[in-house]
Formats: C-alpha cells, structure tokens, sequence
C-alpha cells in the first residue's frame, strides 16, 4: 500500500514538474493572444532560464519585437526557426523584426520564403504590405520610379462655398440679395488623377527626388460647370538620411484653374526634418515659403510663410493604430499697392489623425482640423475686421483590391464659421475613386 502511495506521489509531482515547466511559455501565450505584449515580454524577462526553449523562445520573440525590444525577439525567433525551419508563422515573425531593425534585405528573404509557399490571402495580403514598405526604403540605394492614375466620382453639397441664405445685410449698402454665384449650389462629379514621382541617390542616404501630378474635379451640373477645377503640380528637391534623422528640402510650383482659366499660381520652398525617437515615435519640424499669384485678381497676390512641428506614433495592436497631430502657424501677407490689410491674415491650424488596418487589405483613417484666422484690416464692405474659426473633419476606408489597384472611399465636412457672414459656410464631399498603381 505504501508502495503505491509513494508511486502515487511521484507521478504527481512528475506532472506538477512537467505543468510548472510549461507554464511560462503558456503565460506568454495567454498574453499575447489578450493583446498584451509587454506585460508578455517583461514576463518573459523574469524567466531567464526558459530562453532556448523552444516554446518559450517562439512567444518570447514574438512579445519583444511587439513590445519595441526587436533585437532579443529577433534571437529567440532564430534560435526557434534552427529547430523548425518549416513553421511559417514563425519566420514570418522573424521577417517582421529584422524590418523594424532595419535589415531590409533578411527581411525580404523571409517574407519571399513564405511568400513562395501560396499563404492564404489574408497573410499574403501582410507579406505585400511589408514588402511596399520596404521597396519604398529600399530607394535610398537605388533609383526608383512610381506613378498612378485614378478615377472617381461623388457629390459636392457646396461646390462655390456659397452662404446658405441669400439675402445678406452689408453696413455699407444695406440689405442686398446676393447672386446665384454666391449661393450654395450642389452637384455630382468626376474625378480624375494621374501623377508619378522618382528617387535617384547620389550619395550614402543623400537622394534627389521629383515628382509631377494632375487632377480635375469637373462638375455634371450645367450651372455648377463654371466652378470645374483642374490642377497641375510638380516639385524637386534632394534627402538626406543619418542615423535617426531625415532631412528634406523641396522646390514646388503649381497651378490652379477654375472653369479652364488660370485662377492661381504657386511656388513654395519647404523644408523638413524628421528624427526618430524609438521604434514607435517620430518628431517632425518644417517650414515653408509660398508665392501666391491671381492672374485675374492681382490685388489678392501674398507671400505666405509658415513654421510647424509634428508628432507620429505607432501603436502595437491587432489594427497597427498610427496616431499623428501637427501644429502649424502662418502668415498670409498681401503686397498689392496699396497693400490690403483686410487680405492678410495669421492663421493657426491644429491637426490630428489616426489610421487602423482592421483586416489584410483593409485600411481606414480619421482625422480632424481647426484653423484659426485673424485677418489684419477692416473689411471695406462690412467695416469689421474679419475673423474665421474652421473645422474639418476627414473619414476614409481604402481596399486594396490587388497589388496594383485599390479602391478608396472618403467623406469630408467643412465647417467655416465667420464674424462676417458673407464667408461662413458648410460642404460636405462624398468622393469614391479606384487608383491603379505602376
């Protein structure tokens, strides 16, 4: 009887042995399949004396490169993939922290190695993703070419910006009722793109980069086809890439034409910088001089200048959320002779924005924006110095129907509101359009 009391005994704490063996590469999974990758890695940390085991190693790697500490991921995931060169999900994991490494060229090989074997669409559809991130870092050694063009359509509320009530009180001339043009006036569209840009490098990380583009929003509505808009842009300029840091300086010129007459011509030289905090954090500063020219209203000509700072982050998640805000400050100076103070303006713009990957080929964003203008003279009509508070908000969903087509969706609702009424309105644009990409 002792016998088997004691056998009894002995196979418990064999299989209590074997339970608390297991039971960190078990936690580890719980974990990460919560969606909890750093409580996973520090985890993790607390148990040294599981790295080498194979289990432990695979949501160890996984939880490191989730948690911004790619390097020891990438080591456990290599010491996994040496025992289990087969599992796909496994070198797919190491393909994804060599590239927040930065070693491109492993990372291309692992995804190529899975990419090889026919993954169902959603994980292909994750390779592709990885693999345009790459190719577009990848310009940095190489000359690179891209273009696209694009069609659409979708409904404008306020094609002119117009004032909802006609009728207006001006100080100066009293009740007036103003002209259709002035009006809010409604109407479908078609839309059309086509733009392509190049990347040349001459140096380690020194680049010198081009790019064209041209679009036009022509209206069906037989009233509202005097406010067809067509545009044409191009810019020119060099990178330059150092550790953490890029900087960028670029020339721009573009044109604008409503109704197919010239209405403004820009030139601008900008400026940037981007340093890269972590893995996750990215701070921006630029600045930007602008030429603004009205062919048939030479009285409104300026020269704009403006100093901005910025802030991404990257999020660990299901959905790869990126959250980005900017803060801007311009000024918008009139130079007609006489100058007209009533045309010049500070402005102050707040932006923030957020984009999610809520399933493989699936992209949507979200953002919103408040511009403040103060304007530096009193308004000849309405004897009040003008003052205009914006608000934007900005909605899309993308779908990647294949590697060279996708097809977008967006909403977008203005809202100025003005101490003079003439300039407050409300618009709202629903636009769907499908892009080819080469």
């Amino acid at each position: 009887m002792l016998r088997l009391i004691v056998a009894a005994l002995a196979a418990a704490l064999m299989l209590f042995g074997r339970a608390a063996l297991a039971a960190p590469a078990d936690e580890l999974r719980a974990l990460l399949e919560g969606g909890r990758s750093a409580e996973a890695y520090a985890l993790g940390r607390n148990h040294p004396e599981e790295l080498g085991k194979p289990d432990f190693d695979f949501y160890y790697g996984i939880a490191a490169v989730d948690s911004g500490h790619a390097g020891e991921g990438v080591l456990a995931l290599e010491r996994y993939i040496i025992r289990f060169p087969d599992n796909d999900r496994a070198r797919l994991e190491l393909a994804r922290g060599y590239f927040v490494l930065g070693e491109l060229v492993r990372a291309r090989e692992e995804f190529e190695t899975v990419s090889r074997k026919n993954p169902p669409p959603a994980v292909q559809a994750t390779i592709d993703r990885f693999m345009d991130s790459i190719r577009a870092q990848e310009t940095r050694y190489s000359t690179t070419a891209t273009g696209y063009v694009e069609i659409g359509g979708g409904y404008d509320s306020n094609v002119n910006s117009g004032v909802g009530n006609p009728i207006v009180t001006v100080p100066t001339l009293g009740t007036v009722q103003l002209s259709q043009n002035g009006v809010k006036s409604g109407s479908s569209f078609l839309h059309l793109g086509a733009g392509g840009q190049v990347s040349h490098p001459i140096a380690p990380g020194v680049a010198l980069l081009a790019g064209v583009a041209a679009e036009g929003k022509l209206h069906s509505d037989s009233f509202d086809q005097q406010f067809d808009q067509t545009g044409v842009s191009g810019y020119g300029g060099a990178s330059y890439l150092k550790d953490k840091n890029l900087y960028r300086a670029t020339l721009a010129v573009s044109s604008l034409y409503v109704d197919y007459n010239r209405f403004r011509d820009t030139s601008a030289l900008g400026g940037e910088w981007h340093h890269q905090l972590d893995e996750f954090n990215t701070l921006s500063l630029f600045g930007q001089y602008a030429r603004l020219e009205y062919p048939a209203q030479a009285v409104r000509d300026a020269d704009f200048y403006g100093i901005g700072a910025g802030w991404r982050r990257a999020f660990v998640g299901r959905m790869q959320p990126v959250f980005q805000l900017q803060a801007l400050y311009g000024q918008e100076k009139n130079d007609a002779s006489p100058v007209r103070d009533d045309l010049s303006r500070d402005i102050y713009t707040v932006r923030g924005g957020l984009s999610l990957t809520p399933a493989p080929q699936w992209g949507v964003s979200g953002g919103l924006t408040y511009t403040k203008s103060r304007f530096q003279g009193l308004d000849p009509l309405f004897t009040a110095t003008r003052d205009d508070d914006y608000y934007g908000l900005e909605l899309g969903a993308s779908y990647r129907l294949t590697k060279k087509i996708t097809l977008r969706g967006d909403y977008q609702r203005s809202d100025n509101r003005s101490n003079i009424v003439l300039y407050g309105y409300k618009r709202d644009v629903i636009t769907l359009r499908a892009r080819y990409e080469f």
